[in-house]
Formats: C-alpha cells, structure tokens, sequence
C-alpha cells in the first residue's frame, strides 16, 4: 500500500511509484473523508488518467482538486478487484460513487431448530446457526403472502416458543385451520415432521414432489377405508394445485433476476423483476445515489449489479435491459462469489423480452414517481424555513418520540429525515432507565442527554437543523434544559401538539423559549412534512417499545423456579387459567396441583410476590 500525506497532493509524484497490477485506489480528502473508491484492471495506467489527461469534466476536477493523499490495495485478479471495490463501497459510502442505498436487510421464512415442533414464521435481520432459512424475498408482502398460503397448506405453527410453552388449549390459528395445534398435542410428532419436510420441499421449489407423496398418501388411505384422512389430503393437494396455477409463470423456469434502469438528471431508478422456481415473487425498485460522472445506464447496471451482488446471493441468470461495463469480468466475479455460473444477458427474446419490457416501464414509473415526491418534498422544506423563519432550509430534521405501556420497557425514539425523505440508516433507539415509571418528561431529557453528548463529544452525528419533539410546552421546556446542560445552543426546537380532537392537521406547533405557538392547518406543506416525520417517529418508538416489552416477557417468571418444569408449570397455568389466576392464588391452593408439594408451593408464591 502507498500514501501520500503532503497537504498538496502531487499525483504525479504518487503515480510514478505505482505498480501496473489489479487492485483498488481511494482518493481523500484532508480532513481524512473518503472521497473516492475506483477500481483498475492497471492501477498505473488508471490512476495517471486523473493528473496525466487534462482537462476533466467539471465535476471529476472538483473531485481531484480536494485529494490530499491516496491508497491502493493490490489484488490478484481485476475479478477480485471488482469485488472489493463493491465492498468497500457499501461499507464506506463515498461521496462521489454511485451508490446503492439499501440499508434495508431481507426478509426470509424461517424454519426454527425446535426439537419436535418447529415454527415457520418471518424473519428479518440476522441468523442464527441452527434455524433454516429460505429467501431472501424482495418484500415482507411477498414473505407474508407466501406465509399464508404455506399455514393453509401444511398448517405448520407460528406462534413465539413463549406463547407455544404456555398454550392449555388450541389458539384461534387451530381454530380457523392455519396450525394443527401441536401445543396442546392435537398431533404427533412425526405427523407433524412430514409437514415440516413437505414446507421444506415446497419452499426449495419441489411442489410437484409434495404433490406426488400426498397423492400417494391420498390413495393408500382411500386403500385401508379412512376416508376422512383421504378427504383431508385431497383437499390439500386442489389447494396446492391452485396455487402453483396462480403463482407459475411462463418463461421462468430458471431462477432469475430481470434488472432495468432509468436515469434522469441527478436522479436514478433500478427496476429487479425476481423469479424463483419458476414463480414470479414480485419485484423492488432501487434509487441509487449517483456519482461523480454522468454514468449511462451500461455503467449504472455494473455498479448496481457488483454492490447488490455483493451481499445477496446471485440468480443463474441476470436478465438485464443494457448490457453492463465490463459484463463478461462482473459475470466472473458474480460466478467466483456464488461457487457457480451466472449469467448476464442483454440479447433475450419471447418471455425473457417480455419480463424486460415490464421492468423497463416499472423503472420508467417509478424514476417518474420519485421525481414528483422529491420535488413536492423540496417544497414542503421550504415552506417549513419560511413558516419556521428558519435562517436556511434545513438538510436535516430530527424528531424524538417516548413510548411505554404504563411505564413499561420506556423507548425513546430519534428519526431522522432529509432532503431525498427518511434517512433509515441514522434511525436510534434508547432503551430508558433509572426514572420514574411513566415519567415522558425525564425519559425526554435522558434520551436528549444521549444523542447530543454524542454530537458535543465529536461523536457519529452532528447536530441536524431542526429538532422537532412530539410534545407541547413542557416537553419542549424539559429538551430546552438538557440541550442547555449539553452547551447546545443553536439548535431550533419545535414541539408538536396534537389539536383538541386529536385529528391529523390540527396540530400546534410550540415554538422553543416560549416564543408563542403556530397553528398552520392541515393544508400546510410544512405542517404535512412535520406530521409526516413525527409520524414515523410515533411508528417507530411503538415498534421498539414493543419488541423491548416481548423480550421482557418472553420468559415466564415459572421458569425462574427451581423445580418448575414444562409439565408443572402447565399444570399450574391450566389449574389456574394463566399467570393472572396464579398470582391471585394463596400458598395452600397452589399446593393442591398435581405434582406441587408445600415447599415447592411456598417458594412458587414468593417468586411470584418479590
């Protein structure tokens, strides 16, 4: 590796010591701030272009005029090189590449490693090791679609381990025919694993096989007169005959992406069409974020297509509207990551030309769509500067929301939102503790008290323009105090009361140092754009609350107890209808349970009474 550390930065010089191998360069700036990441089957002969071939296009020389020193990392193969340029981009977001944003993760079905019984249930985030996972699907609709099919179709459980410990009879999913209710023993073990493996076949594309076993199954129990279970199978196998019919598509036999783009000034759109054993399972558009030259829709395509491909696992064949820069090195470097052949194609015919037509016009409408957002977007912007008589129109808005249940698991809640609309990426959460139950006010301050610090400190974030928080004047008071503490001083602060009725557009805004109250009205651009970020605030406050609150519970307080088993402890729940009936009960009636001895009963009731 080489670096370069003079403040004026002599490409010249730097070029000279560079070797004629693959690799990967990256440009900064002299606040150390990566500018750059590139990649170069020479690095001699690619990293010379930039000070050896002048003049430049404007913005390629803004870029060059503010390197202060470079790095290259050699690689054995330009392949290999690809790849790590894609990485890195990813990872360090520089300013002037093309960038995908996706911070999103994908979400799977999941089949968990439970011994006897297991659940298939969605799943978004990370893996674990013993649970099996299918996907990634593009969308949680696409998920949860296949989701309810699969529960009508084998009747797999769903529910969390905690409710399927705790269950004394069958659940509303028995009820309606969605799970065949193996917490209260309502079938056997290994007739509920012929289901599980029957999930598994279908979700790895083997539906015909299921079909085939289950006609099987079907005529052997026509055989020995149990017409019943014939009945039942049959059922199935129509079920499962009409949902291939509704799902398959033609001309999509192998798995495959459809990928087309649209490019618009400083604005972009990628179209993927996925299709997955032959069934379409649906599609996602993609607004990367352009870099520092003008790329065509060749050169977006091979970026977006070695970034995404990066970190989600490649189809056999990529279908795709222009064929890529470099398209036979990507389809190498796509093949050597995945272990297997892929495809690109850009010369395709009948159905194939068919699905690219589609994704062309998917990514035609939505460049269209979010050309028209982000200009209505800029827009309410402005008209918050000028009803907030802000000095500038804020690039970054902030906006704090509390959620509990009766001062339970509290959350405190940051989103933040910018000028192309929610920034998901920066979005916190702060687990509060150490107040009084119930008490917005110092759960405000203390999540207030932790992001700032860390903006006071030099820390990941500075401080946004506007900092908006779901509350009236006390709220606004008690932030006011905790950013005074903090020495922030400058920042606006503005409180979002709701109306009298509590209706969306009758909010009040409360402005900070008790400088008086606006009341904009529901037709407010700058009142919309406020809602709509405290909004996603309250969304997301909810979400976190609930999830710290089921992590609470998620372990009965039974399971604490030395000599409490699942057998007791149901017992105990089912003499006593739930938690709440034990609770109420007294030392001697938890003694009259089965298996519950006077000392067993005496420690139960302590552990239940602290």
């Amino acid at each position: 590796m080489y670096e370069q550390h003079d403040a004026a930065f002599d490409g010249k010089d730097f070029v000279r010591n560079l070797t004629h191998a693959p690799g990967v360069y990256r440009m900064y700036d002299a606040r150390e701030t990566l500018l750059y990441v590139g990649k170069a089957g020479n690095l001699k002969k690619r990293v010379s272009s930039y000070f050896m071939r002048p003049p430049m296009e404007p913005r390629v020389a803004a870029m060059v005029a503010q390197i202060a020193r470079m790095e290259t990392t050699v690689t054995r193969t330009e392949s290999e090189a690809l790849m790590l340029e894609a990485q890195l981009i990813k990872q360090l977001r520089p300013r002037y590449n093309i960038l995908l944003r996706d911070g999103k993760s994908y979400p799977w079905v999941l089949l968990s490693a439970h011994p006897e019984y297991p659940r298939m249930a969605y799943h978004r985030g990370a893996r674990g090791a013993s649970d099996e996972y299918f996907g990634p699907f593009p969308s949680s609709a696409a998920v949860r679609e296949s989701l309810n099919l699969l529960h009508k179709l084998f009747r797999v459980r769903g529910c969390e381990d905690s409710f399927f410990r705790n269950r004394t009879r069958p659940c509303l999913q028995y009820q309606i025919a969605r799970c065949s209710a193996p917490c209260v023993a309502m079938i056997a073990p290994a007739e509920y694993a012929q289901d599980v493996r029957h999930v598994r076949m279908f979700l790895q594309g083997r539906s015909s096989a299921v079909i085939d076993e289950l006609s099987d199954a079907m005529r052997q129990a026509s055989v020995e007169q149990r017409f019943e279970r014939a009945a039942r199978l049959r059922d199935q196998i129509q079920a499962m005959r009409a949902v291939q019919g509704a799902h398959y598509v033609v001309g999509a036999s192998a798995d495959m992406d459809v990928l087309a783009c649209a490019i618009q000034g400083e604005s972009a759109c990628v179209s993927v069409l996925f299709f997955r054993n032959g069934m379409a399972l649906g599609s996602r558009d993609f607004f990367p974020r352009l870099g520092v030259e003008e790329p065509s829709p060749a050169a977006l395509l091979a970026q977006f297509i070695a970034q995404y491909y990066s970190e989600h696992p490649a189809p056999a064949e990529l279908i795709v509207a222009h064929e890529p820069d470099q398209s036979v090195l990507l389809a190498e470097a796509l093949a050597a990551h995945a272990g297997r052949v892929v495809l690109i194609k850009s010369q395709v015919r009948g159905d194939r030309a068919r699905f690219l037509e589609l994704a062309l016009r998917n990514a035609a409408a939505g460049l269209a769509a979010r050309i028209a957002s982000r200009q209505t977007l800029d827009a309410r912007f402005a008209d918050l500067a000028q009803c907030l008589r802000l000095p500038r129109i804020p690039a970054r808005i902030e906006c704090f929301d509390i959620s509990h249940t009766q001062g339970e698991a509290t959350v405190a809640s940051c989103v933040a939102y910018g000028r192309d609309g929610p920034m998901k990426g920066h979005y916190r959460k702060f687990n509060i503790s150490g107040i009084a139950a119930g008490d917005d006010y110092a759960a405000m301050e203390q999540a207030l008290t932790r992001r700032f610090r860390r903006a006071v400190q030099g820390g990941e974030w500075s401080s946004p323009d506007l900092l908006l928080i779901d509350g009236g004047a006390g709220q606004v008071a008690r932030a006011e105090r905790a950013l005074q503490a903090l020495g922030v001083t400058d920042l606006p602060v503005v409180g979002v009361a709701k109306g009298p009725a509590r209706r969306s557009g009758e909010e009040t805004l409360v402005l900070a140092h008790g400088s008086g109250e606006l009341h904009p009205g529901s037709a407010s651009p700058a009142l919309q754009l406020v809602n709509a970020v405290r909004d996603e605030a309250h969304r997301f406050a909810i979400g976190a609350h609930r999830r710290r609150r089921e992590a609470t519970r998620e372990r009965s307080v039974l399971q604490e107890i030395p000599g409490i088993g699942p057998r007791r402890r149901r017992a105990l729940l089912e003499a006593f209808g739930g938690l709440a009936g034990l609770e109420a009960a007294g030392v001697e009636e938890i003694a009259r349970v089965n298996g519950i001895d006077r000392n067993l009963a005496n420690r139960i009731y302590a552990a239940l009474h602290g």
